[in-house]
């Protein structure tokens, strides 16, 4: 199946939208289900993030938190960011591009596609697509509120 992309055109610079929208610690902000995130130190040790560093995010699912971890994939600030789950048997795929409109707006659009494993083989067709489908849109609207009137 194709993966859920969502775009938005957001009042500030790319470089702004790109800081928030790839921040795990902000992911809780405007993104529904998320209660955690944050990026595990680089692959190689380095400040800067890098290729190989890990994604940890904790969504509240069933009346449980529950972590999940992704590896960072694609890093070019301020223009693409994206993780490939690792773990677990829901594992997402994200990809996000900010594009600039103007020197003050830019366009931010967020692709997700998931893979099932072992019961998330069932869960992905049945469930998680449809819900993603439907909670993209108002994540976007609320990262899009929350970035133009902060």
């Amino acid at each position: 199946m194709p993966p859920i992309v969502t775009s938005a055109d957001i009042d500030r610079p790319a470089a702004e939208v790109f800081a928030y929208a790839t921040d795990p610690a902000r992911f809780s902000e405007w993104q529904k289900g998320v209660v955690d995130g944050h990026m595990d130190s680089p692959a190689n040790g380095a400040q800067a993030l890098a290729i190989g560093a890990k994604c940890v995010t904790t969504r509240r699912i069933g009346g449980a938190n529950r972590p999940s971890t992704s590896e960072l994939v694609q890093i070019d600030p301020p223009k693409a960011w994206a993780v490939r789950g690792t773990d677990g048997p829901i594992r997402a795929t994200v990809n996000v591009l900010v594009e600039p409109l103007t020197a003050s707006s830019s366009r931010l659009t967020i692709s997700v596609d998931f893979t099932g494993h072992g019961i998330g083989k069932i869960l992905v067709p049945l469930m998680v697509r449809r819900e993603a489908r439907k909670e993209m849109p108002e994540n976007m609207a609320a990262l899009k509120q929350r970035m133009e009137h902060s």
